[in-house]
């Protein structure tokens, strides 16, 4: 888990594997992220390499988050991510999670100065 900039908006970006050994972690950190000002979360999962039911139903969890706490959630999953991809649309992941296939899909708005870490 890498928190990084992505689009001008703090992201998380998830290396490796979300499975069921890796998802607390992005939980944790969406909710040090939820609890911030703001009112956009990138997840993005373009370095991702493997995704298991755990890591899905994370990301639903931190969809459920950002939308009680008013926050703008897009998930990153480039349909060039095959691995990962597979179970997302397995699931249909995309109707419950705000997926966008490429930073250009994210609306152009305003977002809070983050430098990033």
């Amino acid at each position: 888990m890498e928190r990084q900039t992505v689009a001008g908006r703090p992201a998380l970006t998830v290396r490796g594997e979300l499975d069921l050994s890796t998802a607390a972690r992005l939980d944790e950190a969406a909710d040090k992220e939820l609890s911030n000002p703001g009112s956009e979360l990138v997840v993005d999962l373009t370095p991702t390499t493997f995704l298991d039911s755990s890591g899905a139903r994370t990301l639903l969890t931190v969809s459920r988050k950002a939308a009680a706490a008013g926050v703008s959630l897009y998930v990153l999953c480039p349909r060039t991510n095959k691995p990962v991809r597979l179970t997302v649309d397995l699931l249909d992941l995309g109707a419950y999670v705000p997926l966008v296939n490429s930073v250009a899909e994210i609306p152009a708005g305003i977002v809070r100065g983050d430098s990033g870490t």
